[in-house]
């Protein structure tokens, strides 16, 4: 509905409840509605579902139509990113938000900090995604209530050919809001609590959530030791729950996003339940570490399991955990992605523990012999030293082809010696192109990064406080901040408008009209950078 064409809607609803409502004009309201498009995260969730499932057609047609997020432990945070996004690209389109559950257990909990294994409330999650929907939807309204102020000044000078530009720009504003894949981790309970969860999400407005094969209790981050996996009709008991909270809650195109760390992951807590040779629990159980049994020579406490008429004592950790076999870890994991997607789910994430886009590939060539349009998520992690692993590679790869290689050692690439090297040039690039191979060649259809804004936030508060406290005092923050927001155009230099003074001040004219007490006059500071 164009902006117009909602005037006059609300007008004539104006208009049939009579006098009580005379003081209401229909082109305020008009405004209102357009700059509030999503008054309900269903609506958000309807909404951005929809533009992940085409992007993953438009992948499937081309790779090169892969997609990206960073990932934003506050609405601030995402709201400047997808600001600066459209400053910079001209549209949100292929770009998505990222909820990291390692950033909320860090960042966001009641507790205070804490590491990645699912301490946190549970409510801290779908609470984050409310707010970052909150601050899109409010760079929405600020970036519209500027186009209805120059649509005002243009009418007020009766010029037509910008009031007409204005309208259609109005009409056809692209939104802020994106879709977001988010973290349920391995789901903070049984499927259950799972279900429970995923609704309070997807009514935030999540499209997109991303479960993990890890035990609820003894949930690890993807990148530290100790992480135990579970059976798969376990996990998929959790997918299926995903799929039934989507559906009862009116999102059908509702992404779920599976996850496996079995590439890590040396150890179960539970021996599959199996009713017949070759199943998906007899295979499950196929990995564990086994010792065959004497049933002469049976100890107090063993576990066993049968198999091909033999007895095996699965290896029993104190932790009461049983390990796989060393060296199973991409079988269970191909295993793991195949059955995932045959039980619902749309997409995977593989966690390993380097950015190798062969050793991902490998893996995914497996999966699609069986499921040809599998698509990956893959963390572009922080956790990975990018420098030093792609300095090896290149290392690894030039000492293959017989290049000299005795000017560097490679144990020490990361230092800042090498940094003017061809070697170093060589994989900077690969790492510039690593998101485009991994799309092309390991079926990546999106890039993100977890922990990329908790990480810029440290270093641009250490560089600030470094100079603010030091020799520069004051100028160490306007040289460093302030000017470089004026002369590279960051909104937030006004941080007033950015938070939503003027937004205040549409509204007050509106209850008020001439009464309005408003902000924005003539002795607001913020106008010094009225030119910025």
């Amino acid at each position: 509905m164009t902006y117009q064409s909602r005037i006059a809607e609300l007008g004539k609803t104006i208009s049939e409840n009579g006098a009580p409502w005379g003081a209401i004009d229909a082109a305020s309201a008009a405004r209102m509605a357009v700059q509030n498009r999503f008054p309900t995260g269903l609506d958000i969730a309807r909404y951005t579902a929809k533009i992940m499932r085409e992007d993953m057609e438009a992948y499937d047609a081309d790779p090169a139509n892969y997609t990206q997020s960073l990932g934003c432990w506050h609405g601030f945070i995402a709201q400047q990113k997808m600001i600066s996004i459209k400053k910079h690209f001209g549209s949100t389109k292929r770009r998505y938000l990222y909820l990291s559950g390692w950033m909320v257990a860090a960042l966001r909990s009641d507790f205070g900090p804490l590491p990645d294994q699912s301490m946190h409330e549970k409510t801290s999650v779908p609470a984050l995604i409310e707010e970052l929907y909150t601050f899109l939807r409010q760079a929405d309204a600020r970036e519209l209530g500027g186009l209805f102020r120059e649509l005002d000044e243009a009418k007020a000078k009766g010029d037509a050919v910008n009031t007409h530009r204005l309208l259609k720009e109005i009409d056809e504003h692209e939104t802020h809001v994106v879709p977001i894949i988010a973290d349920i981790d391995a789901g903070f309970g049984n499927a259950e609590a799972t279900y429970l969860l995923a609704k309070k999400m997807i009514e935030a407005g999540a499209c997109a959530l991303q479960i993990e094969n890890q035990v609820s209790d003894e949930k690890q981050c993807g990148h530290q030791d100790g992480k135990v996996t579970v059976p798969h009709e376990e996990f998929h008991q959790k997918i299926r729950a995903i799929r039934y909270a989507f559906l009862e809650l009116g999102v059908p195109d509702g992404i779920i996003v599976a996850r496996t760390d079995s590439l890590g992951a040396g150890l179960t807590k539970s021996i599959a339940y199996s009713k017949e040779p070759g199943d998906l629990g007899d295979q499950y159980n196929s990995f564990l570490d086994c010792d065959e049994v004497d049933a002469a020579d049976i100890k107090n406490g063993q576990v066993f399991i049968s198999r091909d008429g033999k007895l095996l004592a699965p290896k029993r950790l104190p932790s009461n955990l049983y390990q796989f076999r060393p060296g199973t870890g991409e079988d269970r994991c191909v295993l793991d992605c195949i059955t995932a997607l045959e039980a619902g789910a749309d997409l995977l994430w593989i966690e390993t523990e380097k950015p190798h886009v062969e050793q991902i590939a490998g893996m995914v060539d497996r999966v699609r012999e069986v499921i040809p349009n599998a698509k990956l998520v893959y963390n572009n992690s922080p956790s990975f030293n990018w420098t030093l692993n792609f300095r090896q590679q290149i290392f690894d790869k030039w000492e293959a082809e017989g290049k000299d290689v005795s000017g560097y050692d490679r144990a020490k690439l990361m230092s800042i010696d090498y940094d003017g090297t061809e070697l170093a040039a060589e994989a900077d690039e690969k790492i510039r192109t690593f998101q485009a191979d991994g799309a092309k060649r390991a079926g990546i259809f999106h890039h993100l990064i977890t922990l990329p804004t908790y990480h810029t936030a440290a270093l641009s508060t250490d560089n600030l406080a470094k100079e603010y406290f030091g020799e520069q005092a004051m100028l160490g923050y306007v040289k460093n901040v302030q000017r470089e927001e004026i002369r590279q155009g960051i909104a937030c230099v006004k941080h007033q408008n950015m938070a939503g003074s003027d937004i205040g001040d549409d509204h007050k004219e509106y209850f008020a009209g001439e009464a309005a007490l408003k902000a924005g006059g003539k002795d607001n500071t913020m106008n010094q950078f009225a030119a910025a």
